[in-house]
């Protein structure tokens, strides 16, 4: 399934490298179709509309944001180890996991970058599509527009998610207006969202491969749910919201913002697009494209050229396997890249796991059961790194590498600490050079999960908890006990209440790039262990110095765009 969309994916980079469609189409004439010609085909333009696309390969590099998502959430933490001081690195991370970071991060001048290069890119494309538009039905018009707002949609989200001021431009022109406040970035979004979900595909079994990593209507749904439901976390009330004429959506109280949160997610779950996995761990394997689950992946190509966008910096691959894992994984799973053995599970993050929930380390079924010859799989890794006769590796200090949970401090922590992220299936063939698993940025799990917690909030509608997605989703967490159901109840308090649904959700959705803002939403975000900086204004991320600095000036030769608060 993925390989249609990457095969149409390298054909958009060659083109994208060289020239764009558009300039392509422009050249001059020798008898061959006109651009017009060109444009009346529906493949034409879909070639032109996943250009769109080609930024998005950035979002999940620990230099990028799944990385700030995560680092400063309570699922992940990157500690100093000794010995060798391996990953101190000025204390990047440190200031990450505890809060202290500045607007010198080379983090967030990446995800400035990269977001807005995307939504350009987006406005670029729609400015080509409405040039055309007489050459093409008003139905292909309507949903290749939609498909490139919905996306230009997804990239402003980014960026505003991490920085809440931001530049939002809906044309393709070069002009520096203010940086738009959160609850109008909010407004906006909702409005393009709500205008344009509806013209999009519904996916089917039939059309499942051909929309495979792409935007949908149950892509799009699902992004309005997540900006329904935290739209008190970025500030936005009834009264500050400035929703565009056109917009038939109606916020009287804050109640509604919840109401609409079920709405969106009844518009996914009613599709019948979707289902959830009976095994976990098939929205992770290496050959992820299967999965009736997942709504909205990066599509990867485990042997494709790696790509540096700054040299040591963000990378077009998913590296948070290898960034986890402990150097000796290498020999003992047969891995091609040595793994970096850099980030863990904050200890207390493991905490909220049973010990046989196979999302978490599996330490249940007793010591001598976790490690490497483990015959079950597991989301977190702890145990010793043994070759296939169960003998202990030896790192290249001569101590054994054998995995905690538990990590002695930021500073000074072994190579040993902290349990290791390994979700996503490991490659044990050499049969890639990189993830060749397709990363989740959306799944229907989220989406139930979401609804729930919108109609505790006070929004109107019915209650899904008990139907045969929740009770699947409650029995693959213990799959490998007799009876699922009763060990899921015997684990956890098996009802709806914000607080178990905040944890549900932290074991669900370990390292999906949703964490921080969950944290955000329940006021938890400066109650994470190891955090000092507890300052308000650290929900939101710095401005990166390099964009303030180059910031064009007005007529007095003040910056027209000015600083986040606190920094």
């Amino acid at each position: 399934m993925k390989k249609i969309f990457i095969a149409f994916l390298t054909i958009l980079i060659t083109l994208g490298t060289l020239t764009s469609c558009e300039d392509m189409l422009q050249e001059q004439n020798y008898g061959n179709p006109t651009i017009e010609d060109m444009m009346s085909n529906e493949a034409n333009v879909i070639l032109l509309v996943g250009q769109a696309y080609a930024e998005v390969k950035w979002v999940h590099d620990h230099w990028g944001y799944w990385g700030v998502s995560s680092l400063t959430s309570d699922e992940c933490v990157c500690p100093t180890r000794l010995p060798g001081e391996h990953w101190a690195d000025g204390g990047y991370w440190k200031n990450l996991n505890t809060h202290n970071w500045n607007a010198f991060g080379d983090a967030f001048k990446n995800i400035w970058n990269s977001t807005i290069s995307g939504a350009v890119l987006c406005n670029k494309l729609i400015s080509t599509l409405d040039t055309y538009k007489e050459n093409m039905s008003n139905e292909i018009y309507l949903q290749y527009r939609g498909e490139l707002e919905v996306m230009r949609s997804y990239y402003y989200y980014l960026l505003f998610d991490c920085f809440g001021r931001i530049p939002y431009l809906e044309s393709f022109e070069d002009v520096t207006e203010p940086l738009m406040e959160p609850e109008i970035v909010w407004s906006h979004l909702v409005a393009c969202l709500e205008r344009n979900a509806p013209n999009l595909p519904v996916v089917t079994d039939a059309t499942r491969a051909t929309n495979y990593g792409r935007v949908t209507q149950g892509m799009a749904y699902s992004l309005l749910a997540r900006l329904y439901l935290n739209a008190e976390s970025y500030g936005c009330t009834p009264t500050n919201i400035n929703l565009p004429e056109g917009c038939e959506v109606e916020i009287t109280n804050t109640t509604d913002f919840y109401t609409h949160a079920v709405r969106c997610c009844d518009k996914v779950i009613n599709s019948g697009a979707y289902s959830i996995e009976e095994n976990y761990f098939d929205n992770f394997k290496i050959l992820n494209e299967n999965s009736r689950e997942n709504i909205f992946v990066i599509v990867e190509d485990g042997n494709a050229k790696f790509d540096l966008r700054y040299n040591g910096s963000m990378s077009n691959k998913m590296r948070m396997v290898h960034l986890s894992l402990h150097y000796c994984h290498q020999t003992a799973w047969n891995m091609i890249e040595k793994p970096w053995n850099g980030f863990a599970a904050r200890p207390t993050f493991i905490d909220l796991f049973d010990g046989k929930d196979v999302r978490g380390t599996g330490i249940g079924y007793g010591e001598e059961t976790v490690g490497t010859n483990n015959p079950r799989q597991f989301a977190w890794f702890v145990g010793p790194v043994a070759d296939k006769d169960g003998k202990v590796l030896k790192d290249e200090n001569g101590d054994p590498a054998i995995i905690t949970k538990d990590i002695i401090s930021l500073s000074e922590a072994t190579w040993n600490d902290g349990a290791r992220f390994c979700k996503y299936e490991v490659d044990k063939t050499k049969k890639y050079d990189w993830a060749e698993n397709d990363y989740v940025l959306m799944r229907y799990a989220d989406v139930l999960w979401m609804k729930e917690e919108a109609i505790l909030r006070g929004g109107q509608g019915s209650s899904g908890f008990n139907t045969p997605d929740f009770q699947t989703l409650k029995k693959r967490a213990f799959a490998y006990e007799t009876n699922p159901a009763a060990a899921y109840a015997s684990a956890y308090p098996d009802v709806l209440t914000l607080d178990n649904i905040l944890d549900e959700r932290g074991r669900e959705f370990s390292w999906e790039c949703i964490r921080r803002r969950d944290l955000i939403r329940f006021n938890q975000f400066d109650k994470v262990e190891y955090v000092t900086g507890k300052e308000p204004f650290r929900r939101w991320f710095p401005i990166p110095f390099s964009v303030i600095e180059k910031a064009k000036r007005d007529e007095n030769g003040n910056p027209i765009w000015i600083q986040n608060e606190g920094y």
